[in-house]
């Protein structure tokens, strides 16, 4: 959500923004409408302090036995001029709060411009990608060989974009869960945090998956969403709070079951487990103040990679463009990994600030330590991460000609031991 008093000072300004996105203008609506609203609101104010004053006037007339018939039809008058204003501040109030919920957030001035991904900027790359003496394969080539990978018996039961895994490859997944997890509590200083899967309305609209991307969701007879990711309840948790500074940052992670509907995907990465309808994944959630934000942004990022140099995984750090950021997000950076099957970058983390603008749909504020006003905090939310993809990457970078994959030496003590798959 935006400042409509942001807006008013800068509408050309905001256009802009909006512009680098390829959404045309609407400021000047939205400044027009918000004008009318509040004559609107103040000619109300103006009839109901009359309205009042009548009732005085005409309480005092009934008192001394006056004839109080006309005041009482101007308060009838007024009464019905009222409700047309009423409705009039509340049709503009619901047409403005219906444009600005649509539009995406104000994208950071470090955000290169471009149209889609082409455009998106390489800031550093870890690692180096192997050199094999055979022709790499690709992960599900690989598991359906050793037969802990099963696509035909997730088919058989769910349908399309599921899988079983089995023996060795399901405690893998179970291990990297852990093992990101004790990272991110053990030496990142995040909470870890059981949250549900299930949310209402509210907690999809604050974190803004709603209205943007109720087709990408799953929902429940009830009306419940199933989570596409563990950061809509972490971040949704502070909604309506007026949270001490002194408790900021508030770090939080979680490894959860997420559920998304892949709508708009048809034909893309069928095969294998890329695009799921079901995956895991450890999310981070911190929530922090204006001033830090940007500090935080760039430790959380550092956070997810930390995991993959563990892991002994390839991965390169892209700052996305302005056509590739996501809806909520002021900046992002993703993080991808090399992928030795695919001989091809992708994306295993994304790294969002979202500066104020869920708290803003939300309502999640902080009190300063200095005094004075609470003010809106900042949110922001990273994969630290993905587990399918990374037993993805893990698989394909350690896999060997044989087709044993070689265990990372930071996941065995999560393995018991094990040191190959095979």
């Amino acid at each position: 959500m935006h400042d409509i008093r942001a807006l008013r000072a800068d509408p050309a300004a905001f256009d802009a923004d909006l512009a680098r996105r390829g959404i045309d203008p609407v400021a000047q609506k939205l400044v027009s409408w918000d004008e009318e609203r509040r004559q609107a609101q103040t000619a109300l104010q103006e009839k109901q302090a009359r309205r009042k004053a009548l009732a005085r006037e005409i309480g005092g007339m009934k008192r001394t036995g006056g004839d109080s018939s006309a005041l009482e039809a101007e308060g009838i008058e007024i009464r019905a001029e009222m409700e047309i204003l009423e409705r009039r501040v509340a049709d503009l109030e619901g047409q403005s709060a219906e444009i600005l919920a649509s539009l995406p957030n104000r994208l950071d001035a470090s955000v290169p411009d471009g149209p889609d991904e082409t455009a998106n900027v390489v800031q550093h790359v870890w690692g180096t990608p192997r050199e094999f003496s055979f022709t790499a394969r690709q992960h599900f080539e690989l598991g359906e060989a050793l037969g802990l990978m099963d696509f035909a018996t997730a088919s058989k039961l769910s349908g399309a974009r599921f899988v079983v895994l089995r023996g060795a490859l399901a405690r893998m997944a179970r291990a990297l869960g852990q093992f990101m997890l004790d990272q991110h509590t053990d030496e990142n200083g995040y909470e870890e945090t059981q949250v549900p899967v299930l949310v209402n309305d509210a907690a999809m609209y604050g974190t803004d998956k709603l209205p943007k991307f109720a087709d990408q969701s799953f929902r429940t007879e009830d009306g419940r969403w199933l989570i596409p990711t563990a950061e809509v309840p972490l971040t949704a948790s502070v909604a309506g709070d007026i949270l001490d500074a002194s408790t900021l940052p508030r770090r939080m992670t979680a490894l959860s079951q997420c559920f998304r509907s892949e709508a708009g995907s048809a034909g893309r990465d069928v095969r294998g487990m890329l695009r799921q309808h079901q995956f895991e994944k450890v999310e981070m959630v911190s929530v922090t103040t204006p001033e830090e934000s940007e500090a935080e942004h760039e430790r959380m990022t550092r956070c997810a990679e930390k995991i993959l140099e563990k892991l002994e995984v390839p991965y390169r750090r892209i700052l996305l463009c302005a056509g590739d950021t996501g809806f909520g997000a002021a900046k992002t950076f993703d993080l991808e990994a090399w992928l030795p099957g695919q001989a091809a970058w992708r994306e295993i983390s994304s790294c969002s600030n979202t500066r104020d603008f869920q708290a803003r749909r939300m309502n999640a504020r902080f009190r300063p330590q200095g005094g004075g006003a609470p003010v809106f905090v900042h949110t922001l939310n990273g994969s630290g991460l993905a587990v399918g993809r990374t037993l993805i990457a893990v698989m394909e970078n350690g896999q060997n000609e044989d087709g044993s994959i070689t265990v990372p030496e930071a996941l065995r003590p999560y393995m018991g031991g094990l040191e190959r798959i095979g």
